[in-house]
């Protein structure tokens, strides 16, 4: 009997899933229900964190494993999705509670294995998605949740890039210094978010934005050309939206829409940016593809994304609702370009090889039937 060898492209549809009913579910909270699924407002959240953005960071790390049976545990997270939007949340929320505690337990294993600093921050991702899915599902309020998914994708995130530089040149001081900033980030989640926690947030926030614009190597990346431009200046925004949310969360409580701008200042600004930014880099990874999904034309709905989303957060601050409806809108369907853009370029890129290779098969039979017609001659 042959072993199980999951594929992890085969997640791909749950993936996407997750991704279009949480731009669905934003949609109709805006007050435009593009796609009419009562549902997918209901569990917005729990859409695009879990059945999205967490399937496919436990892809990611699932695909570090030797044994690929541990693919089951973004099935677990991806699957919850189809549950949410089906309205069997209960379920779902079972799903998504077995899902991040997989995470957790694959993280622990990889911190056993190799005990550094960035593995720890992923393993705290994972503990706090977990966390953050518990106080959901216990008091039934995203709300209460919501503070800790953003944890989860911080220290995700902040791990990911320290794994990725950790041979370069980084002073010890200033990496003691980000441990430091981000243990004030772990205590401003414990404290009460409308007490002293959200300042204490904002401040960790807006620090580690900063660490990362003075220390990280996007800087580098972003004096580059081509794929590598786009990496480095894709970050190097991402990490002005994170200072941006650390600003509201300290300047801003009093505004009307003080929640949804901490909210999408770092769902959508600083965690798009950091996906697309790494794509080139991880996606070819998880799917076991060699093609890179880069190509210039993703610049322009990148751009328009950015443009948009800070429409929709000035729009918010200024009470313009209709605009604040209209900006993001447009910024859900640029959010779907980039992604099918991406797909679509690797799809070129395929077929340009398998094309190359044709030729490249064809013109060495040209060479051989010439070769052999002249030794014939001879």
């Amino acid at each position: 009997m042959r072993p199980l060898n999951p594929k992890p492209f085969l997640l791909l549809p749950l993936v996407l899933l997750g991704l279009l009913g949480g731009i669905s579910g934003g949609w109709i909270r805006l007050g435009s229900p593009v796609i009419p699924i009562v549902e997918a407002g209901a569990n917005h959240g729990l859409l695009m964190v879990g059945g999205f953005l967490g399937t496919l960071i436990s892809i990611e790390r699932a695909m570090v494993m030797k044994k690929k049976a541990w693919l089951f545990i973004p099935f677990l997270s991806g699957i919850s999705g189809v549950f949410f939007l089906i309205g069997q949340v209960q379920v779902g929320m079972i799903a998504l509670l077995a899902g991040s505690l997989g995470l957790s337990v694959i993280m622990q294993v990889q911190v056993i294995r190799h005990p550094y600093f960035h593995s720890i921050l992923l393993y705290l991702g994972a503990v706090s998605w977990f966390v953050g899915n518990f106080l959901a599902w216990h008091f039934g309020l995203i709300a209460a949740g919501s503070t800790w998914w953003i944890g989860f994708l911080l220290f995700t995130i902040v791990g990911e890039r320290l794994e990725l530089s950790q041979f370069l040149p980084i002073p010890y001081w200033s990496k003691k210094a980000l441990g430091a900033l981000l243990g004030l980030f772990f205590i401003g989640l414990i404290l009460p978010f409308h007490g002293a926690g959200n300042e204490v947030m904002g401040i960790a926030v807006l620090s580690i934005s900063s660490w990362l614009l003075i220390f990280d190597m996007a800087k580098v990346a972003a004096r580059k050309k081509a794929q590598f431009r786009y990496i480095g200046i894709g970050l190097r925004i991402g990490y002005l939206w994170l200072g941006t949310q650390g600003l509201i969360l300290l300047l801003m409580e009093s505004q009307p829409f003080f929640y949804d701008l901490v909210l999408h200042t770092f769902f959508l600004g600083f965690t798009f940016s950091m996906i697309w930014a790494h794509a080139p880099i991880i996606f070819p990874t998880i799917f076991g593809i060699r093609e890179t999904p880069y190509h210039r034309i993703l610049w322009w709905p990148w751009i328009l994304f950015q443009v948009t989303l800070l429409g929709r957060i000035l729009s918010g601050v200024l009470g313009e609702f209709e605009l604040r409806k209209s900006f993001g809108v447009a910024n859900g369907y640029l959010i779907l370009i980039q992604f099918f853009l991406m797909a679509g370029v690797v799809m070129w890129k395929i077929r340009q090889r398998k094309k190359s290779s044709l030729k490249s098969n064809t013109d060495f039979e040209t060479e051989s039937k010439n070769l052999s017609f002249l030794q014939t001659r001879e």
